[in-house]
C-alpha cells in the first residue's frame, strides 16, 4: 500500500471521528456536513456522509486515489457539550488558514476532548440561581425564589448522580422532575407558597429539552427530515417525562 492510500485512510478516520463529535455534543446535522466538508476539501478530498441520530456514515474520495474511505461510526448519546462544538468550528477554520497537517488537528482533538468539565458544586449552583431568577419572573417572593432554588439544587443533583449510575436518559429526568416538584411542593403544603406557578412550575425549568427543539427546528429546516423528527421525539419524550414527574408530584400532594 503507498503512501496516498494510507493517507485517505488516516484523514477519514479523523473527519469520522470529528463528525461524531460534533454529533454527540449537541450540533447540528448542517454543522457536522460543513465541517467535515471544509476540512476534507482543504486536504483535496471529496465526501459523502449520511448523518444519521445515533450514526455516522462516511465516505471519502480522491480523483488521483483509487482506494476509498469508507466506514459507519456509531455516535455515543447526545448531550450539550458547546465548547467541544465550538472548538472544533475555531480548528477547522484554523486548518483552512493555517494548512494544518492531520497531526496537528489530531494533538488538537485530543486537546479539545481532554478539557475539564465546570465544576460540579458551580454548575448546581448557577442553574439553581437561574431556577430562582426564573421564579421571581414569575411573580414568586423571596421565600418562593429560596424554595426553587433548593428545589432545583436538588433536582439537578438527582439528575447527574442518576445519570452517573447508568440509569435510562428519560428516567433520569423523571426523577429529576419529582425530586425537584416534590420539593417545591413541600413549601405550598407548609403554607409557604401560596400558588403552583412560582416555586411548583420553575423548579423543572432546567429540564426543558431547548437544545433538541432547536436541534430539530433547524434539521427540518434544513432538508434533514429524519433527524429532525428523531431530535423532535426525543425532546417530546423529555417533556412528557417532566410533565409526570409533576404529574406524580400533584398526585401526591392532593393539588
Amino acid at each position: 500500500m503507498n503512501k496516498s492510500n494510507s493517507d485517505i485512510k488516516e484523514v477519514g478516520s479523523v473527519l469520522l471521528e470529528i463528525g461524531a463529535l460534533l454529533m454527540s455534543s449537541g450540533a447540528s446535522s448542517n454543522r457536522v456536513r460543513l465541517t467535515v466538508d471544509r476540512l476534507s476539501e482543504t486536504y483535496g478530498y471529496k465526501t459523502e456522509m449520511l448523518v444519521t441520530n445515533r450514526a455516522l456514515m462516511l465516505t471519502v474520495t480522491h480523483p488521483n486515489i483509487t482506494e476509498h474511505f469508507s466506514r459507519v461510526k456509531r455516535t455515543s448519546p447526545h448531550g450539550v457539550n458547546f465548547r467541544l462544538v465550538s472548538g472544533i468550528s475555531r480548528m477547522s477554520w484554523r486548518v483552512v488558514d493555517e494548512k494544518w497537517d492531520i497531526s496537528q488537528i489530531k494533538d488538537e482533538l485530543k486537546r479539545l476532548t481532554a478539557l475539564p468539565h465546570y465544576n460540579r458544586l458551580l454548575v448546581l449552583t448557577i442553574v439553581a440561581l437561574a431556577g430562582a431568577s426564573f421564579c421571581r419572573l414569575f411573580g414568586g417572593n423571596v421565600i418562593e425564589m429560596a424554595v426553587s432554588f433548593v428545589a432545583t439544587f436538588i433536582g439537578l443533583f438527582v439528575r447527574q448522580k442518576t445519570h452517573k449510575l447508568g440509569y435510562n436518559m428519560y428516567l433520569c429526568v423523571f426523577f429529576a422532575s419529582l425530586s425537584a416538584s416534590l420539593i417545591s411542593g413541600l413549601s405550598i403544603k407548609l403554607g409557604m407558597s401560596n400558588t403552583l406557578e412560582h416555586s411548583f412550575a420553575t423548579s423543572v425549568l432546567f429540564l426543558v429539552p431547548g437544545v433538541p427543539f432547536i436541534n430539530a427546528f433547524t434539521d427540518l429546516i434544513d432538508g434533514n427530515i429524519l433527524n429532525g423528527l428523531v431530535r423532535g421525539m426525543n425532546g417530546l419524550l423529555v417533556a412528557f417525562m417532566i410533565a409526570l414527574g409533576l404529574l406524580c408530584a400533584m398526585f401526591i400532594y392532593q393539588f
